[in-house]
């Protein structure tokens, strides 16, 4: 066909059938993983983080206009923003929607320019870029299309396909780039989730039947982890009573900040939210307790019109109490959740906020309990294979009553979405410390003196986390070769700061062997955190043994209780 422009029906359409492309790939591309251990994640982070846009966009209606869908793909992939590759997926939204929102139709120029911007946007965002990954996939295309436009190329179906085939080169290119993908034998796996994004757009631009509803594995899943269907599992979690629903006549129009703000406001005091913004008025939609709360906070920004309050409790009131009473075998209605750690969110607000405060990303009920014990105010429950979103973030920081707030991710794959939620927060200084580790989290708490400056903190705690050695033992999930180390299914494995250390059939030798590879002469402590699927005892043993094997160092066992790695240990 020969189409040079779409609408914006069209473009929403591409955008649905892109996320829907990606859902349905995303456990294989969860097994791309360079390392073969069982916490491939890249997909399902891609995934939740475009979902999140997609849900925005389609609760805008068919006839949204082209400004009102870019705001929601973009709005909606930043706070829903989870890992590496999510934060730097939903930084290439924000830029492609920058380059298109004041626009009535896309025509090849202004896709490409748009892609352009993307791509700028999102090497902005990533400190040290690295070739051979979905940057480069995404600058691949981008180059593409500034050729074909720069040529006169105005079919858009010809377009479209020459753009989708030279991301999937540069796709199979990635392996020559990282050398470390070629010897696992994989794409880079964020440059993959990418490229079918492209596909669905691409497929749903020719015409093709796409099916927007939730996948059979997304409701096994969900059935699964509660053991009853998606119905019925919405209808007992309802924690809201009212049905508030109003529009805000602007004083002056909404920028992203703006918006972000707003709509992290209302996730405090809430769930099941809309927020439309317009050049003029902003439609909300939300579940809360208390709607004057929203109502007060919706006043700052404009007027009101069109307000409408539903009790949704008094309909479902029984059936609730019947299920708060099965779960919690007491007489009464299901209490508000706490924040994990420390007080609950209303209890702290009542009080004057202290000068900082923590929050950190833990996973694993003793490693919970040690970050709790040294002070830590707020736990995001979250780490590898769960990474938390920009959003999840951004309500944590809100529970923490203090004026700067410290948080720990814990985890490379969560720092670039820590950054991402310190570039939203307003209200408060929110200071990302750069943790890789539950180890280095814990060393940046315990250095941690409320006598200095939230600066003279933070410098110390840079500081002191450089100190750390961690190493992780877990399994690896297929047969591999790593650092012309050859790696069978199922073998245990030694992961240190910057590779394999040790890998093998035996779990107390390859830990034996990993912990050997990080002392040294300089070495005084070691500290031993066993997970949920080792033996007390089995622990006690490899605590004698290291006692024994380097006597001048201490060493501590403490129980973690992580998932996926039997030991986390780390060395100082």
């Amino acid at each position: 066909m020969d189409l040079q422009q779409i609408d914006a029906k069209m473009l929403s359409k591409m955008f649905m059938a892109g996320a829907k492309n990606l859902e349905n790939k995303k456990e294989w591309i969860n097994e791309l993983n360079v390392f073969p251990v069982p916490d491939g994640d890249t997909g399902t982070n891609m995934t939740m983080t475009i979902m999140s846009a997609a849900r925005e966009v389609a609760a805008l209606g068919e006839d949204a206009d082209m400004g009102s869908i870019c705001k929601a793909i973009s709005s909606g992939s930043l706070r829903g923003a989870r890992g590496n590759s999510g934060v730097i997926l939903s930084q290439l939204f924000r830029g492609f929607t920058k380059g298109i929102r004041d626009e009535n139709f896309l025509t090849v120029p202004v896709f490409a320019a748009a892609f352009q911007k993307a791509v700028e946007t999102a090497y902005k965002a990533v400190m040290k870029p690295k070739e051979g990954t979905i940057l480069t996939v995404a600058r691949g295309a981008a180059d593409k299309a500034k050729e074909l436009s720069e040529d006169g190329v105005t079919n858009l179906e010809e377009f479209f396909a020459a753009v989708n085939e030279h991301a999937r080169y540069v796709l199979s290119q990635t392996p020559e780039m990282l050398p470390v993908l070629k010897q696992a034998g994989v794409v880079d796996s964020g440059g993959q989730g990418l490229v079918e994004v492209l596909s669905g757009a691409f497929d749903a631009f020719l015409g093709k039947e796409i099916d927007f509803s939730p996948s059979p594995a997304e409701q096994t899943e969900a059935s699964r982890r509660t053991g009853v269907s998606m119905e019925a599992q919405a209808e007992a979690e309802i924690k809201f009573g009212y049905c508030t629903e109003f529009i805000i006549l602007l004083n002056r129009p909404f920028n992203v900040k703006a918006e972000m703000d707003f709509k992290a406001y209302l996730e405090s005091i809430g769930d099941s939210i809309v927020c439309v913004a317009d050049d003029d008025v902003v439609k909300v939609h939300v579940h809360t307790n208390d709607p004057g709360l929203a109502i007060q906070k919706a006043l700052k920004y404009g007027a009101l019109s069109n307000m409408k309050i539903d009790n949704m409790r008094l309909e479902h009131q029984e059936k609730l109490f019947k299920m708060a009473e099965k779960e919690t075998g007491k007489n009464s209605a299901p209490q508000a959740p706490s924040a994990q750690g420390g007080e609950s969110a209303d209890k702290q607000a009542q009080k004057a906020p202290k000068a900082m405060g923590f929050i950190a990303v833990s996973t694993g009920e003793g490693i919970n309990e040690i970050f709790t014990s040294l002070g830590v105010d707020y736990i995001i429950e979250g780490g590898q294979t769960m990474n938390p979103s920009t959003a999840d973030i951004l309500d944590a920081v809100d529970r923490v009553n203090a004026q700067t707030v410290f948080i720990l991710p814990n985890n490379k794959n969560i720092i670039l979405a820590a950054n991402q939620a310190a570039e939203l927060t307003t209200d408060k200084n929110l200071l990302v410390i750069p943790t890789k580790t539950i180890p280095q989290g814990i060393t940046a708490v315990i250095n941690f003196v409320p006598e200095l400056t939230a600066d003279e903190n933070e410098e110390t705690m840079l500081r002191e986390i450089t100190n750390v050695k961690t190493g992780q033992v877990t399994y690896a999930v297929r047969d591999t070769v790593i650092d012309d180390r050859e790696i069978k299914k199922g073998d245990y494995m030694g992961i240190g700061d910057k590779g394999i250390l040790a890998a093998g059939q035996s779990l107390m030798n390859i830990t034996e062997r990993m912990v050997s590879e990080m002392v040294d002469d300089m070495s005084e402590l070691i500290s031993i955190y066993y997970g949920c699927d080792v033996e007390e005892g089995d622990a006690e043993l490899l605590k004698k043994s290291l006692e024994s094997a380097y006597p001048s160092c201490d060493i501590e066992l403490q129980y973690g209780g992580q998932p996926i790695y039997y030991y986390v240990i780390s060395v100082e």
